[in-house]
């Protein structure tokens, strides 16, 4: 399923994509550089080790978000790669969102909301009733947009290291959520 929205100088769309091909691992690249920098920077007061950057982004190869128990999504703003999302199944019917990503120079222009309306899809498609995420407190941005767009904080479901909010959406029939 292909997801569009047209603003007043560009179209996203959204489409599939393989989690090994070329533009989804430059935008996996820009993602985890992005919120690992910023990690560091908050925390340590420097960007992420180089040594350290290239060995976390290898070993998350993105085969969880292929099928048949995940979908990686592309967005594409003006016909170039602007975005990411992913989801996986965790059981027979919830789904985590993985990946929201938009790269910086083109937020703010209502890429995310169809990056994350293309993932709940793919979602439903998979048979998920529900669908899950967590997140960083840094990560603002990411957690107005999950509010705004109806996920609810809920209690932890996950250990990780980087897990500090946590967000759940009942998945209704498009059109009713």
């Amino acid at each position: 399923m292909t997801h569009t929205r047209t603003d007043t100088t560009a179209t996203w769309t959204v489409a599939p994509e393989p989690y090994d091909s070329p533009v989804a691992a430059a935008l996996w690249r820009s993602y985890y550089t992005e919120v690992s920098d910023r990690w560091y920077l908050l925390h340590e007061g420097h960007p992420t080790d180089p040594d350290e950057l290239e060995r976390e982004i290898a070993a998350e190869s993105g085969r969880d978000l292929a099928a048949p128990g995940g979908e990686l999504l592309v967005a594409r703003y003006g016909g170039e790669p602007a975005g990411t999302a992913g989801v996986r199944l965790l059981d027979a019917t919830t789904a985590e969102l993985k990946r929201v990503f938009v790269r910086e120079e083109l937020r703010g222009k209502g890429g995310a909301p169809v990056l994350v309306a293309a993932a709940e899809d793919a979602a439903r498609a998979l048979g998920a009733e529900r669908i899950i995420l967590d997140t960083r407190t840094d990560l603002v941005e990411a957690r107005t947009l999950y509010e705004r767009l109806g996920y609810e904080e809920t209690e932890p479901f996950t250990e990780r290291m980087y897990a500090e909010h946590w967000y759940a959406k009942k998945l209704t029939s498009p059109g009713t959520d």
